[in-house]
C-alpha cells in the first residue's frame, strides 16, 4: 500500500487547510487509515483515524476541530482541520493499517503562524 500525503502549507492562526491521503489501493481494503503529526523536537503523535467501517476517532487535542473524511472514488482520506493554532504546527503524516502491517505515507508541513 502506497500513501500520498498533500495539502499541507502556511496558514493564519484561526484558519483552515484540508490535507488528502491518496491511496494506490482500495481504501476500504485497508483495516484503517489515520493521520499523525510531528512538531519538531517532539515524538509523533497520533491524530485522527477512520476504520474501513467508517468509524472515526480523534486526539482531545484536536476534537471539534478536525475531521477525518474519506472519498471511495477516489481512494483518498482527508483531514479538515479548522480554528488552526500555531501548536498545530507539525509534519503530518498518514498511516494505513492492514493485516497488522503499517504503511506510511511522505509528511506534508503545517505551519500556522501566530
Amino acid at each position: 500500500v502506497q500513501l500520498q500525503a498533500s495539502g499541507g502549507g502556511l496558514v493564519q492562526a484561526g484558519g483552515s487547510l484540508r490535507l488528502s491521503c491518496a491511496a494506490s489501493e482500495n481504501i476500504f481494503s485497508i483495516n484503517a487509515i489515520g493521520w499523525y503529526r510531528q512538531a519538531p523536537g517532539k515524538q509523533r503523535e497520533f491524530i485522527a483515524v477512520i476504520a474501513s467501517g467508517g468509524s472515526t476517532n480523534y486526539a482531545n487535542s484536536v476534537k471539534g476541530r478536525f475531521t477525518i473524511s474519506r472519498d471511495g472514488a477516489k481512494n483518498t482520506v482527508y483531514l479538515q482541520m479548522n480554528s488552526l493554532k500555531p501548536e498545530d504546527t507539525a509534519v503530518y503524516f498518514c498511516n494505513g493499517i492492514r493485516r497488522g502491517n503499517n504503511y506510511w505515507g511522505q509528511g506534508t508541513l503545517v505551519t500556522v503562524s501566530s
